[in-house]
C-alpha cells in the first residue's frame, strides 16, 4: 500500500506509514512485563510438514529488544526519509522497500526455526540491495549494492550448510531446542565444521573483518539507509545469530578465541581506517565497524565471566543503536541543508542547526563513552568484563580502539561550536530533527536512570549466557580499574583529535591494500572462469553438446557402478573374462569412432560394431 498512499497523500505519507512501525513498537513493548518476567511467546505453524519444517516465532529479552529497535528506530527512519528525500521521484519505492526490510528483519530476529530464520536472513540481503542501490543511475551505487549482496549471500550460503549441519547434530529444527542440546553439539565431531559455517554467516553479515570492506561502500545509500540498515538493524543480524546461539554453541575454546580474536580485530579495524575520511559519513561507517567488532568481543567473553559481558552486550547494544542511528540521521541533516558532509568545510552549525546540534552532542557524549548518557555504562561494563576474561594485551588494544570513538565524539562535535555558519543554512524541517533528538535523548534518559532498561537488560543478558543473569546497572560504578580504562580512553582519545590532520593526511596518501582487494580479484576471477566455461560449453556445436552430456553420463553411471559395487560378471567371478573385456574394448572402439568419424558409412560401421 506505500506507493499508493505516497500518491495520495504527497509529503504526509512519511507521517502515516510510521503509524505501521509505531503500533508494532507498542505492541512488542506491551509484552515487555511477561518478558522480563521470564516468559517466552511462542507462535507456529505447519510450513512443510513431511520435513518437520515450521513457520515458528519466539520472543525472549533478546529477540524482544531487537525488536523494539528495529519498529521504534524505524517509526522515526520512515518519518526521516519523507523529509530527506521529499519531491524524489522513486520514495513511494523507497518506502515499500524499507517496510519490507523491516518485515524481513522483525521475522530474522523473532524466528524459533531454522529454515525460518534463513529465508529472512537472505530476505534481508535482498531487500538491503534494493536500498544502497536506490540511487540506481549512479554507478558507484550499482557497485555499492551488489558488493554488499555479493558478500552477504555468499555467507548466507556458508550459514545455511551450517545451520543444517546443527538441526542434524542436534536432531531438531528448533532454535529453542538446540539451545538446550549445547553439550551435545559441542561434543559432536561436526562441531568445528558447522562453528566454522555459522560464523562465516554471521561475519559476512555483520561485517567483521576481514569482510568489513562492504559496509562503508554501502554509504553510497541514502542517508535515511545508513541509519536504519548499517547502524540499527541489518548489520547487527550477524551479531543477534551469534549472540543467540552462544548457548548452544558456546563454552568451547574454539569459541571464545575466535570471536574475542576477530571481534578485536574489527574494532581495531574499523578504529584505524577513520583516520582516512573526512566524509561524516564515512568516519560514522567505520566507527560502526569499531563497535560491531566489541559486540563480537563481548560475546566472545560471555562464556569467560559471570555477568559482566553479557550484560555489556546487552546495555552497549542498545546504546550504539540509539547513537549511531541519531547520529546517520544528523549527518543527513547537515548534509541536506549545508550541502556538503565534509567536515572540513562545516563550522558553526549549532547557531543555525540548534537543535540538531542538541542531538548531536548528546550522541556524540554516547559515542565517546561520557557520563551521563548510557554509552558511559556499555563500556564500563565491557571493560569490567575484559578485566575478568581478556589478556592484557586485549585489553590495552580495546582501549585505544575506544579511544578512537572518543576522538570521533570530538570531531563531530567541534563543527557545531567553532568558525561562522555557513550562509543560507537553516535548521530543517521537524522530519529531520525529531528521530535524532529523541534517539539522544532516549540514551541520556536511560543514562541518568538505568533501572529504566535494567529489567530487559537482564532478560536479554539471560537469553545470551543460556542462564539467569542478575546486575544491576549504575551511571557511577565508583573508583575501580574499568573507571580509570574509561579515563585512559578519552585522554588517547583527545590526544588522536590533535593528531588527526597529520595522521589523516598521511594515511590518505598511500592506502594500505585490503581484503577488498581479494574480493575484486575473486571477483574478476570469477568471470575469466564463467567466459571459459562458456567457451567451452557453449561452443555451438551439436556433436560437442552430445560428447559432454553422453561423457557426463557414462561417468556418473560409472562411478555409481563403482562405488556401489553392482557390477557382476558372469560365474560369480571377480574380475570380468578375457573374451568380456575384449568385446567391452570392441564396444567402446566402435562407439568412439561412430563419434569422431565424419564419412557417414564409417558411422554406420562404428554404431555396427557396438551392436554386434
Amino acid at each position: 500500500m506505500a506507493p499508493l498512499l505516497y500518491r495520495r497523500l504527497g509529503s504526509l505519507a512519511g507521517w502515516v506509514l510510521a503509524l505501521l512501525p509505531l503500533g508494532l513498537t507498542v505492541y512488542f513493548a506491551s509484552l515487555l512485563p511477561a518478558v522480563v518476567a521470564g516468559h517466552t511467546v511462542r507462535h507456529s505453524a505447519a510450513w512443510v510438514p513431511t520435513l518437520s519444517v515450521n513457520f515458528s516465532f519466539y520472543l525472549d529479552g533478546l529477540s524482544l529488544l531487537f525488536a523494539l529497535l528495529i519498529t521504534g528506530i524505524g517509526t522515526f527512519i520512515v518519518i526521516y526519509s519523507g523529509g530527506y528525500l521529499k519531491g524524489h521521484p522513486d520514495l513511494g519505492k523507497f518506502y515499500l522497500t524499507i517496510l519490507l526490510f523491516m518485515a524481513s528483519m522483525l521475522g530474522l530476529v523473532l524466528a524459533d526455526n531454522i529454515v525460518t530464520l534463513f529465508v529472512m536472513w537472505e530476505l534481508t540481503s535482498l531487500t538491503s540491495y534494493l536500498l544502497i542501490g536506490f540511487y540506481h543511475s549512479e554507478f558507484r551505487s550499482r557497485r555499492a549494492a551488489t558488493q554488499a549482496l555479493f558478500v552477504t549471500a555468499g555467507g548466507g550460503l556458508a550459514l545455511l550448510a551450517g545451520l543444517i549441519l546443527l538441526a542434524g547434530m542436534g536432531g531438531s529444527w528448533e532454535i529453542s531446542e538446540l539451545l538446550g542440546k549445547g553439550e551435545v553439539l559441542r561434543a559432536h565431531p561436526l562441531y568445528l565444521p558447522a562453528l566454522v559455517l555459522v560464523l562465516l554467516g554471521a561475519f559476512t553479515k555483520s561485517a567483521q573483518f576481514p569482510f568489513h570492506f562492504w559496509l562503508p561502500n554501502a554509504m553510497e545509500a541514502p542517508t535515511p539507509v545508513s541509519a536504519y540498515l548499517h547502524s540499527a538493524t541489518m548489520v547487527k543480524a550477524g551479531v543477534y545469530l551469534l549472540a543467540r546461539l552462544q548457548p548452544a554453541l558456546g563454552g568451547s575454546e574454539v569459541w571464545s578465541a575466535a570471536l574475542m580474536t576477530f571481534g578485536l580485530a574489527t574494532l581495531l579495524t574499523g578504529a584505524t581506517l577513520t583516520f582516512r575520511h573526512t566524509d561524516l559519513k564515512r568516519l560514522l561507517a567505520y566507527s560502526t565497524v569499531a563497535a560491531l567488532g566489541a559486540l563480537v568481543f563481548a560475546i566472545g567473553m560471555v562464556p569467560l565471566t559471570d555477568h559482566y559481558a553479557a550484560m555489556g552486550f546487552a546495555t552497549f547494544l542498545l546504546a550504539h543503536s540509539l547513537y549511531k542511528g541519531g547520529l546517520f540521521m544528523a549527518a543527513g541533516a547537515v548534509d541536506h541543508e549545508a550541502g556538503t558532509r565534509d567536515i572540513n568545510q562545516l563550522s558553526g552549525l549549532f547557531r543555525v542547526m540548534p537543535v540538531t546540534g542538541v542531538a548531536v552532542v548528546l550522541a556524540a557524549l554516547s559515542l565517546a563513552g561520557l557520563p551521563p548518557v548510557l554509552g558511559f555504562i556499555g563500556k564500563e561494563v565491557l571493560y569490567l568484563a575484559s578485566l575478568q576474561a581478556a589478556p592484557v594485551w586485549m585489553i590495552g588494544l580495546a582501549v585505544l580502539g575506544f579511544a578512537v570513538g572518543a576522538m570521533l565524539a570530538l570531531i563531530l562535535v567541534v563543527p557545531f561550536f567553532r568558525g561562522k555558519p555557513p550562509e543560507e543554512v537553516h535548521e530543517g524541517p521537524p522530519s529531520l530533527w525529531l528521530g535524532p533528538l529523541v534517539l539522544a535523548g532516549l540514551g541520556l534518559l536511560v543514562g541518568l536512570f538505568p533501572g529504566l532498561y535494567n529489567p530487559l537488560a537482564e532478560a536479554v543478558a539471560s537469553a545470551v549466557k543460556g542462564k539467569a543473569v542478575a546486575y544491576h546497572l549504575k551511571l557511577w560504578p565508583g573508583f575501580n580499574l574499568a573507571l580509570l580504562l574509561s579515563l585512559l580512553t578519552v585522554a588517547v582519545g583527545v590526544g588522536l583529535y590533535f593528531l588527526y590532520p597529520r595522521l589523516q593526511a598521511w594515511m590518505a596518501q598511500d592506502p594500505i591494500p585490503g581484503p577488498e582487494n581479494g574480493y575484486v580479484a575473486l571477483l574478476r576471477g570469477l568471470l575469466r572462469l564463467a567466459a571459459f566455461v562458456e567457451r567451452l560449453l557453449q561452443s555451438g556445436s551439436l556433436r560437442a553438446y552430445l560428447v559432454w552430456v553422453f561423457a557426463g553420463l557414462t561417468g556418473l553411471v560409472g562411478l555409481a557402478f563403482l562405488r556401489g559395487g553392482a557390477v557382476f560378471w558372469p560365474g560369480g567371478a571377480s574380475s570380468p573374462p578375457p573374451a568380456q573385456v575384449l568385446l567391452l574394448a570392441l564396444m567402446l572402439l566402435g562407439a568412439v569412432l561412430a563419434l569422431r568419424l565424419r564419412s557417414h558409412l564409417a558411422m554406420v560401421v562404428g554404431v555396427g560394431i557396438v551392436g554386434a
